[in-house]
């Protein structure tokens, strides 16, 4: 395996395999492997994906629960030059059938609790070969899959003999999309090795830190705080639990040592909200580093988290799977700065807030964040279009809009428009709208979030229905439903009104105001 400029994954985890061979690389609750089994492992896969046909600039989908293969699946794709494609795991079969054809996926790994929603579209993905499907999980794979141990035990323990560029694509990671379709987020690998060396900058990232990975291994977050440590060779801890329990979380803080995690607010009020005899049953005074991410998080919600973990500081972190990071709030400016995502982090060239003709605003106004950075994406795959509208030159947006005070300090105004951001998962309202709109009693409908104690935000859809259907509790529950399986869950409507179509707010083009209902409904 030849080397490339600015190091790919890859090439890294060959050289900590040679240095460090004995120390620990990677692991989850079950398993774990030293720097020496994790790199072999990985070069078994690429050279296994490769036989399989999805060589050097093939795409491999992943759909799975977070486990420590995550971390070798990466790796492997990052050896072989494979285009990982992850999927994320609460998504409706549909949606899963969108992004393996979209994407052109070659081989699709699939975790055991997901073989019904794979097998229930198997027959519609016509670029994954019969033979390339491969059962991740314990026990005898089912009919029709390849074991991923049996897959690597058969493959060469050597590394590929492939030269990686630092411009070549490493991920391809599906954001919802605002006409309703995700969009395919083309990420090379020098934007990920900016991202990772632009955060231990930053943050002060340390060999003896023991970091713990709770977001999903199938989110960007996840992908950029886990390798950031594995390139100074501290080991990196996936944790592997379905269904977040936040006591189960404290013990294993404690258990591992853990000096950093990445969670959503939704995560720390779960935390907070446990009886004190349970919170306090833990040693979590490694923790020296938490993030707050995904969603805003409030002024008595920051102050709670820095009076349990009494040995942290509280970093807060704004980006996107297209930008990169793009701004820190410091730990010393949580409250100074309440509300506001902090400044640029070092390394990037700056942020400009842009109006409608492309000026750059005063502070105090109000304009289009764009950003020039070497951790920004390459393209929205096979779709020129939205790939020209997310950039003006070198400077690219992902259509947050924000503004800045007299210090440098930047506040989101609207984030991406209508989104709702629901436990730190991402929801476009014209997704949900497509597939209410098409209940029979329903003549429109607008999705827009409103305040929810334990998740931020949750999804209500406002509807308007067809004439001499009359609204009522049972139609409600119905039109809710009937969403069952064709979105994600969280996606799901969790509330429904009813209004006229004279109530509903539009614009003088008959475009529904998002932004009334929201001020209708108290939110924002």
């Amino acid at each position: 395996m030849a080397v490339s400029k600015w190091m790919p994954l890859g090439t890294v985890l060959k050289m900590h395999a040679l240095n460090y061979p004995n120390n620990l690389g990677c692991q989850d609750k079950y398993k774990s492997f030293t720097f020496k089994e994790w790199n072999e492992r990985a070069c078994r896969l690429a050279n296994a994906l490769t036989g399989l046909g999805a060589g050097y600039g093939e795409r491999v989908a992943i759909i799975a629960y977070n486990r420590v293969e995550w971390m070798e699946i990466y790796a492997a794709c990052a050896k072989g030059g494979q285009i990982a494609v992850p999927v994320m795991f609460r998504l409706a079969p549909p949606e899963i059938e969108y992004i393996i054809n979209h994407s052109e996926s070659k081989v699709f790994i699939v975790e055991e609790p997901f073989l019904e929603k794979v097998n229930e579209v198997r027959e519609k993905l016509p670029t994954v070969p019969q033979d390339n499907f491969i059962y991740l999980g314990e026990g005898k794979a089912p009919a029709g899959y390849v074991h991923y141990e049996e897959l690597l035990k058969k493959a060469s323990p050597a590394e590929p003999d492939v030269m990686v560029d630092a411009a070549d694509p490493w991920t391809i990671m599906y954001t919802s999309g605002t006409t309703g379709r995700p969009k395919g987020v083309v990420r090379t690998h020098e934007s990920y090795v900016a991202q990772y060396l632009l955060s231990n900058v930053n943050m002060g990232v340390k060999p003896t830190d023991k970091p713990l990975m709770v977001m999903p291994m199938c989110h960007v977050n996840s992908v950029f705080y886990s390798f950031p440590y594995t390139y100074i060779s501290a080991p990196v801890a996936v944790y592997n639990v379905i269904s977040f329990d936040p006591e189960d979380l404290l013990k294993t803080i404690a258990a591992y040592k853990v000096t950093f995690t990445s969670l959503v607010p939704t995560h720390y009020v779960m935390i907070l909200s446990l009886p004190e005899g349970v919170k306090h049953k833990y040693d979590v005074s490694s923790i020296r580093q938490l993030l707050i991410s995904s969603a805003p998080a409030r002024e008595d919600l920051k102050l709670a988290v820095m009076e349990f973990f009494k040995s942290a500081e509280l970093w807060e972190a704004y980006g996107s799977t297209e930008a990169g990071l793009i701004t820190y709030l410091r730990p010393e400016d949580q409250f100074r700065k309440l509300g506001s995502i902090g400044k640029e982090i070092f390394g990037i060239d700056r942020i400009k807030l842009l109006d409608e003709k492309g000026d750059e605003v005063p502070d105090g106004e109000v304009g289009e964040l764009y950003t020039r950075s070497p951790n920004a994406f390459k393209e929205y795959w096979k779709d020129p279009k939205k790939t020209r509208e997310a950039f003006r030159g070198e400077w690219c947006t992902v259509g947050d809009m924000a503004k800045r005070d007299p210090d440098g300090y930047y506040y989101l105004v609207d984030r991406k428009a209508n989104m709702i951001i629901s436990g730190g998962e991402n929801i476009y309202p014209s997704e949900v709208e497509a597939v209410v709109a098409k209940h029979p009693k329903v003549k429109d409908v607008a999705v827009i979030g409103v305040p929810d104690p334990k998740w931020g935000e949750m999804v209500k859809a406002v509807v308007v229905l067809r004439e001499g259907c009359g609204a009522a509790e049972e139609l409600a529950k119905e039109i809710m439903d009937f969403c069952k399986g064709k979105i994600a869950d969280f996606k799901r409507p969790r509330a429904v009104d009813f209004i006229s179509d004279e109530e509903m707010p539009r614009t003088p083009t008959g475009k529904i105001l998002h932004r009334k209902l929201r001020e209708m409904y108290g939110q924002r």
